[in-house]
């Protein structure tokens, strides 16, 4: 038995994460484990068993089973695009993906989930020469995804959401 809780030591990487980007201005590479802890933690999800080809599945009623490729991505600088999601593993077995976006303190703004469904439809549609399979943006991913938590609401999971952000 651990003498640290998960929530301790994860709120600790978080903290040693920060000051490490602060002070070296690299990243660690620890933002995986946050965005899945967060994402079992926020969403009702269990972590998988390592080498399944998914990183969480579903526990609560509207994602029980579910398998989730869990994507996290610290944004440092909102004005800078181009940001990149983990490669995205298509020949594994899953259901969705989860997008954890992260602050320059490695704590968790939103999360959008996407199915596998639209993942590969829109990889089928903008395969080109130069784009990597199973290569995405974090743009492109909100786009085709919905958001599913966010830090000012929680859960959004029962409203309607509209990703196409329209103009009055």
């Amino acid at each position: 038995m651990s003498l640290y809780s998960v929530d301790k030591l994860i709120s600790e990487a978080r903290r040693i994460a920060a000051e490490y980007r602060r002070t070296t201005g690299k990243p660690l590479g620890i933002s995986a484990e946050i965005a899945t802890h967060d994402a079992c933690t926020l969403l009702e999800l269990e972590p998988a068993e390592t080498a399944l080809g998914y990183d969480a599945v579903g526990i609560s009623t509207e994602r029980e089973n579910r398998r989730y490729q869990v994507k996290g991505r610290a944004i440092f600088d909102e004005k800078k695009g181009g940001q990149r999601i983990g490669q995205i593993k298509i020949e594994q077995d899953w259901d969705a993906i989860l997008l954890v976006l992260m602050n320059e303190d490695f704590e968790t703004t939103q999360i959008f989930e996407a199915s596998r469904e639209e993942i590969l439809e829109d990889i089928e549609q903008n395969q080109g020469k130069r784009q990597k399979r199973g290569a995405m943006s974090v743009a492109k991913f909100k786009r085709i995804g919905r958001e599913v938590w966010n830090r000012e609401q929680g859960r959004v999971d029962d409203e309607v959401w509209d990703n196409q952000q329209s103009q009055f």
